[in-house]
């Protein structure tokens, strides 16, 4: 039965309509005999779908490892979690498909329309997503002619990847345009010729990668990684870059000009000291007298800020690598997204703070206060936790530090030193701990689904659990 499935891929007919559709007892028992070949059985058959209409099928957690699904239709298939390493997808109809948690690990993938998938937090190392043409007969003895899926062009447009790992992955040459990747891993992938317009690479690790000639014009690049990245001829126009990190890139052979940067304090109408000042007159007035500071979107790096009030400005998206800010207030400060690296922030009040997806890799951060603050009743009233939503720290020192009722969720905390720091009532969901340091640390009362890396809890002794 497998093998007429796959006689259609050699069908000496036109392709239009040729897809052969498969009946659920049909795909059942094609999927229990591929199972039997995966685990290496004698009777087991691998899966081929070679040209077979599969629109809708639920594959969910299915192990299709080496599967062969070249020119299918897999129109909003269900592939959530399923296990594709090594399996066959080129020039395959993948758009609507939801694959979250998919693992695609070295599958050929060229061709392949994904427009509008949701691949979120799949795994997609060593990928081969480049563009490629499946040729076929258009009838008996006659010409070669490229498959066209109705409406479907190769390529990733409008689809959906936040958090997913493509490390490694060849995807030159394809159409990427408005893809959300968030948080993806892109560490040495290729991206030669891409088209990536439009799309947005917020916090993206793009260490590595290869965007040599690529069309990048218009993307998001807040807070995204490009250590190391090669980006020859690349187009950036009408770019993002603000909070983009280029370590040891190469910018001789790429136009940056017409991106959107960082602004200089030398464009600034009065120096930043005035600023500072009439903020502090703004705070002690209670917006009376003075002038909040809005600072976002500038180049801070290595200003000396410490002692200063700077409670409620804004500094969001700013560069303060090096900056030094110990003993300052940045009481509910507005630093989401802010560059932050190696600054210095000891015994900072940051209570109720905005520092969301902010950079603090190997920041000094002893003594900190990260706590909530009460709102009056005149601004609202309640509780104003600070916000560290997907923030880094790694490598950062946060001994001793107030992290009381503070909101740490996806906070990357590696290696950092958090020697009797006190979480004590934080949400810690989702945040990775691996190799910090947490000698003498308080998690009384802490949310931690989710999270990596923490110590194990002593198990109660068989005696406590007696009740009299």
């Amino acid at each position: 039965m497998i093998e007429k499935w796959s006689k259609a891929l050699v069908k000496e007919s036109p392709f239009e309509g040729s897809w052969e559709k498969i009946s659920q007892s049909e795909l059942d028992e094609a999927l229990e005999s591929h199972e039997r070949f995966i685990s290496g059985k004698r009777d087991g058959t691998r899966a081929k779908f070679g040209m077979c209409d599969l629109q809708y099928i639920d594959f969910s957690g299915k192990n299709l490892s080496q599967a062969d699904f070249t020119g299918a239709l897999l129109c909003h298939a269900e592939l959530d979690d399923a296990n594709l390493t090594d399996a066959i997808l080129f020039a395959a109809d993948l758009r609507f498909v939801t694959a979250r948690r998919t693992n695609f690990s070295r599958a050929d993938v060229r061709g392949a329309c994904l427009a509008g998938s949701d691949l979120s937090d799949a795994m997609l190392a060593d990928v081969d997503m480049r563009d490629g043409v499946l040729l076929r007969s258009d009838g008996p003895g006659g010409d070669l002619i490229p498959l066209i899926h109705a409406d479907a062009e190769s390529g990733m447009e409008k689809a959906k990847l936040r958090g997913a790992d493509m490390t490694r992955a060849k995807v030159s040459d394809s159409f990427i345009v408005q893809t959300d990747m968030t948080d993806c891993v892109l560490r040495n992938a290729k991206f030669v010729r891409a088209n990536l317009s439009l799309s947005n690479l917020t916090g993206c690790d793009l260490e590595g990668a290869d965007f040599t000639d690529a069309n990048l014009s218009g993307a998001i690049f807040h807070g995204a990684v490009l250590s190391g990245a090669t980006l020859d001829n690349a187009d950036f126009t009408g770019a993002d870059l603000i909070g983009a990190i280029f370590d040891n890139v190469d910018l001789s052979k790429v136009d940056l000009s017409k991106a959107e940067r960082l602004k200089s304090l030398n464009s600034l109408d009065r120096s930043l000291k005035d600023i500072i000042m009439d903020h502090m007159k703004w705070v002690s007035t209670n917006g009376k007298e003075g002038k909040r500071a809005v600072l976002s979107k500038f180049d801070l790096s290595g200003q000396d800020l410490s002692k200063v009030n700077l409670a409620a400005a804004d500094l969001s998206y700013c560069q303060l690598t090096g900056a030094d800010l110990s003993r300052s207030a940045l009481i509910m400060t507005d630093l989401s997204f802010a560059d932050l690296r190696a600054a210095k922030m000891t015994r900072a009040d940051m209570r109720g703070a905005k520092l969301a997806r902010a950079d603090m890799t190997g920041a000094n951060m002893t003594g900190v206060v990260l706590t909530a603050v009460n709102v009056s009743h005149r601004a609202g009233g309640g509780e104003w936790r600070a916000n560290l939503d997907s923030a880094k720290l790694v490598d950062a020192c946060l001994a001793g530090a107030d992290l009381r009722h503070s909101d740490m969720t996806n906070v990357d905390f590696r290696r950092a030193d958090l020697r009797d720091a006190n979480f004590s009532d934080a949400l810690l969901t989702d945040a990775t701990f691996t190799d910090a340091d947490m000698r003498g640390a308080n998690l009384n009362n802490t949310d931690k689904r989710g999270a990596v890396g923490l110590p194990r809890e002593p198990e109660a002794d068989e005696d406590e659990l007696w009740v009299e």
